[in-house]
């Protein structure tokens, strides 16, 4: 079955199936990002990060934003509370009406239970489902620690999957290639840890509720969102 095969008959599953909020789960480097704008594409509906969701509100101004731009000036973690009121103004929004793409939210047992309480207040609402987009450690290490970008095009190649004709040089422009500080294996092993530590709680809230699915997401990027559109309908089944 071709790519686009697989994308067409993932779209028309996906129209059968009433989506609701969908919570995206996956360590560092599974690709949460790249699915979540393939399933936009299937189902029309937004995706919500908690990242986006802060850098906007600061960005705008807005109570919550400032309140988020003093704690982070004093170099604090913004708390769970201030997070869960931005999500809930989000929520509020027509667009989130059929359904939304959660990245990043909720990370935490706590944050969990706050949104399972606040949509078992809206009459007729769907509950969360989790996916979680599971690719071997050892392969993830290889995604992030092979990566390399170009300064001047933004290309970003990988020593392993993706190399460049010449070593160490952009095809495009042939700038020398970099590697992000962050995309170290000692980096990537913390955090895994941590992403371990706040997420495997949260896995088996949803795991005991009957709401929880996990797709290969060593496949291509198509065939993964196929399989994420399958799941989400088994979980609404």
């Amino acid at each position: 079955m071709s790519s686009e095969t697989t994308v067409n008959s993932g779209r028309e599953e996906g129209r059968k199936t009433a989506p609701g909020p969908i919570l995206l789960l996956g360590a560092p480097g599974v690709g949460k990002g790249t699915q979540a704008k393939e399933l936009i594409k299937v189902w029309g509906i937004p995706q919500i990060s908690t990242g986006d969701l802060l850098r906007g509100n600061v960005a705008q101004g807005t109570e919550l934003g400032k309140t988020a731009k003093e704690i982070m000036g004093r170099g604090d973690l913004v708390p769970d509370s201030l997070v869960n009121e931005m999500v809930a103004v989000r929520l509020t929004q027509p667009d989130t009406a059929n359904g939304y793409i959660l990245d990043g939210f909720p990370r935490t047992l706590v944050q969990a239970g706050w949104l399972d309480g606040r949509l078992a207040e809206r009459v007729g609402g769907l509950p969360v489902v989790a996916v979680s987009i599971q690719v071997d450690y050892n392969q993830l290490l290889r995604r992030i620690t092979g990566r390399r970008n170009c300064p001047v095009c933004q290309c970003i190649y990988n020593v392993y999957g993706k190399p460049p004709a010449k070593e160490g040089f952009c095809d495009v422009d042939g700038a020398a290639l970099v590697q992000r500080a962050d995309d170290t294996e000692k980096v990537f092993a913390e955090r895994m840890r941590a992403y371990e530590a706040l997420t495997a709680p949260v896995v088996e809230h949803y795991r005991a509720q009957g709401r929880f699915a996990e797709v290969d997401g060593d496949r291509p990027i198509a065939e993964i969102a196929a399989g994420i559109v399958t799941a989400v309908g088994r979980l609404r089944g």
